[in-house]
């Protein structure tokens, strides 16, 4: 069943610091304020974590690969990532939801999901709720958030990235559904480049196409995430806030407009993907032993190859040449690859995790 009608209207908000990794760097930097700044490495093969929004104005974006973020702004400032500062900043704004809510479930160091249906302060309206939070953020840490107010993950999701920097938005149930008609399915939190593409070939583009479909026909093709699919194009999401939600393995993937065949390029790909998953469990404190590398033929036929090593990895160098050897070992390639993806797992530290996460290359 999708919906209850009998249950309560939930009230989630989604909120989502703004440049979170750049604007720190600003902050405790006023020589930083108002320049575009990359969070990153500036060596040929570094990658940006995150960009300011000056830098973004130029085309620069998160896990753009360096070089490649220099040629778009060539006044650009690469700052080293400080993760144990956005970690301390991290806990200073958990503290503040935690006023308001038990039941809070962090995405990132700089987002989280927030019930607010049955709140600590007994606050009616979800709205003030989001504004009162957003101010206080900005006292404590001096940093703005934007939010995103409804009645379910999904649409908070969405609504978060309407009014940003500094913004909010609310999406209503009886606004919902037609809010996701008009959507176009490659903005839908939970719809990567690859699944959008797919969804572009069975002629879906908008979310009105996408409530077009049969649950049998996306079942079909998009196997278990075909009744999700079918529930949000209608606005409905009934997955719950889970608080303290746990991780057994961070991966990262990305689909490539061409296929490719060279080992070099190949390899070139592979490097943000290592850096983006690297630097995911670096800001978390995960450490973890075994390496897996996801391979995808351009006849969609897919291999995996894993190594653990006896301690966890050192650095990221150390994970991105392990996972190059994996790569090396299949070439020449059987056919040409679509996709890859690297994932870290067994983790090593009392986070050890329950529920694998995908982070996508397209923030």
């Amino acid at each position: 069943m999708l919906g209850d009608p009998a249950k309560p209207v939930r009230k989630i908000i989604h909120v989502d610091m703004d440049a979170f990794y750049a604007s720190v760097e600003q902050r405790d930097s006023p020589d930083l304020r108002g320049k575009p700044v990359a969070v990153g490495s500036s060596a040929a093969r570094g990658v940006v974590a995150a960009a300011s929004y000056e830098a973004r104005k130029f085309g620069v974006r998160s896990a753009m690969p360096s070089v490649t973020a220099a040629r778009k702004c060539p006044e650009l400032i690469f700052v080293k990532p400080r993760f144990e500062v956005y970690r301390a900043v991290s806990q200073q704004i958990r503290a503040i939801f935690a006023d308001y809510t038990p039941l809070i479930e962090p995405l990132s160091l700089d987002e989280a999901y927030l019930d607010v249906t049955n709140n600590l302060k007994g606050m009616t309206i979800a709205t003030d709720i989001a504004l009162e939070i957003r101010t206080r953020i900005r006292e404590v840490t001096g940093l703005n958030a934007s939010a995103g107010i409804s009645y379910n993950k999904f649409l908070a999701k969405m609504a978060s990235d309407l009014n940003k920097p500094n913004g909010q938005a609310v999406i209503t149930p009886k606004n919902g559904p037609a809010f996701v008609e008009t959507l176009p399915v490659k903005r839908f939190h939970g719809v990567g480049p690859a699944t959008a593409e797919k969804m572009l070939r069975l002629g879906i583009e908008t979310g009105a196409d996408l409530r077009a479909r049969s649950l049998a026909f996306l079942s079909e093709h998009f196997g278990k995430s075909g009744p999700y699919f079918y529930g949000i194009a209608r606005g409905i999401d009934n997955r719950q806030v889970e608080p303290d939600r746990e991780r057994k393995s961070v991966g990262a993937e990305d689909t490539f407009a061409q296929d490719i065949s060279e080992l070099a390029r190949a390899q070139d790909e592979l490097a943000p993907l290592v850096s983006k998953v690297w630097q995911y469990c670096e800001s978390h404190q995960l450490s973890a032993k075994t390496v897996t590398l996801k391979v995808k033929y351009s006849n969609f036929r897919q291999i995996t190859r894993s190594r653990t090593i006896p301690r966890s990895f050192s650095d990221e160098s150390e994970m991105l040449g392990i996972a190059s050897a994996l790569l090396e070992a299949i070439y020449p390639f059987s056919k040409a690859i679509r996709l890859l993806g690297v994932t870290l797992s067994s983790f090593e530290t009392s986070h050890s995790q329950n529920e694998q996460l995908k982070l996508s290359l397209q923030n």
